[in-house]
């Protein structure tokens, strides 16, 4: 998933923006450097409009606050390749597995899918996550 998802990306349940980002393994993508070095000749930093991960996560810092400085040359080399996207509005957490983000309706997901998903990675997660997500958790809902 790239960074640049995050600030177009809102909770599919309650559609609250901006989610939370929590990152457990990115892969870097040096071979993309000659297109981002023409994009950003066409487009100039700040490409996001609205908040910029690649500062600081779980929510970026505001583009007002970055301003040209925003990394955009080192962001879009990044890809998240496992992490969670959460709301924290309605405490809706959704896993991203090989760079897709699952941002399925609580209808459409898989439970046991999530729950491996989150016994694998509690180490790595926050409690309210882990612990207390929606629309299971491993403290059993």
């Amino acid at each position: 998933m790239k960074y640049r998802f995050m600030d177009l990306a809102a909770c599919p349940m309650c559609k609250h923006f901006p989610l939370e980002l929590y990152v457990i393994e990115e892969r870097t993508y040096p071979e993309r450097e000659q297109e981002i070095r023409k994009l950003l000749e066409r487009f100039k930093p700040p490409l996001c409009e609205l908040y910029c991960y690649r500062l600081q996560t779980p929510v970026g810092k505001k583009i007002e606050e970055v301003g040209s400085a925003a990394p955009c040359a080192e962001c879009l080399k990044v890809e998240v390749v496992t992490g969670v996207l959460y709301c924290p509005n309605c405490g809706r957490w959704y896993p991203i597995i090989d760079e897709i983000p699952r941002m399925l309706p609580d209808n459409l997901r898989k439970k046991e899918e999530d729950l491996r998903f989150l016994r694998k990675y509690q180490d790595r997660l926050p409690e309210k996550i882990v612990r207390h997500g929606k629309p299971w958790n491993l403290r059993g809902s």
